[in-house]
């Protein structure tokens, strides 16, 4: 003889095959409607066998007052827990299976049915953020203590992409520090201690800085004059640079005519090439 659960309040029963968290958040803004406290949630995680299902069915029987909302992607799994709680009476909500059904029908692709996605999906988003995070206080040398925590260092002379190739390399979630190199200020030395594979130098050529840092004094309403864009100056920076880069051993990438995304792919090959 089976024995009741004594519980004086309905019970929902939060069943998953992953957490359990997005069928305890949905029978949550449920509750809300109804102004009830006196509803208890169990939430049951990792449901991926149909005897863990028939134990689930069974703690079910044994409430007086009890329903069970399920977001399990398993079909098997889910079909089975449908199928055990239509034939004892339980009401049972469904919240994947009619959405995957429909989502199938629109988009005309095969679901992966891997439980826990979606919590993969958060963390890669968290660590993207983290990582733009990084390359916005690490960025044009603000803090040379972030230099040995960055996964790669780019250095070169002002206008070589660095800061654009920081932000498209941190949403590939990689922490990217840069650094510009000057004649008048020297590096820190935090930079002569990194591992080489995980420093990369931008170069470029003369002319094409010239033409870039003019058409930046235009944007800016300076003098084409300044001494920022003249071919002298331009050949000092690039110079220096070249002899930074040398003294570190790191390699090189000529930005001249690349855009963002060529010289991307390039520095994750070099950083793939330094794990091994």
């Amino acid at each position: 003889m089976m024995v009741k659960d004594k519980s004086s309040h309905p019970i929902v029963f939060a069943v998953s095959d992953s957490i359990g968290e997005t069928a305890e958040l949905v029978t949550r803004a449920t509750m809300v409607q109804f102004n009830s406290e006196n509803v208890e949630i169990r939430r049951i995680p990792y449901v991926t066998n149909n005897e863990y299902v028939e134990e689930i069915i069974q703690e079910a029987k044994n409430t007086s007052s009890c329903a069970i909302v399920c977001t399990i992607i398993l079909p098997d799994v889910r079909e089975y827990l449908i199928h055990l709680a239509e034939e004892n009476n339980i009401p049972i909500v469904d919240l994947m299976g009619p959405m995957m059904k429909v989502f199938s029908e629109i988009v005309e692709i095969k679901p992966h049915l891997e439980p826990g996605l979606v919590r993969r999906i958060d963390e890669d988003y968290f660590k993207r953020m983290e990582a733009i995070e990084f390359a916005v206080n690490y960025d044009d040398g603000k803090d040379p203590r972030g230099l040995s925590r960055a996964d790669v260092v780019l250095i070169g002379v002002s206008r070589t992409s660095k800061t654009p190739l920081a932000m498209f390399l941190a949403h590939k979630r990689l922490k990217v520090a840069n650094l510009r190199l000057v004649p008048e200020v020297a590096p820190p030395e935090e930079l002569f201690n990194l591992p080489p594979n995980t420093v990369v130098g931008l170069t470029i050529s003369p002319e094409k800085l010239f033409d870039i840092r003019q058409e930046r004094l235009k944007a800016m309403g300076l003098s084409a004059d300044a001494n920022y864009a003249k071919h002298s100056r331009i050949l000092e920076e690039i110079e220096y640079a070249n002899k930074i880069m040398e003294k570190i051993g790191c390699p090189k990438i000529d930005v001249s005519n690349k855009a963002v995304e060529e010289i991307a792919t390039h520095i994750m090959e070099i950083i793939k090439k330094g794990e091994k």
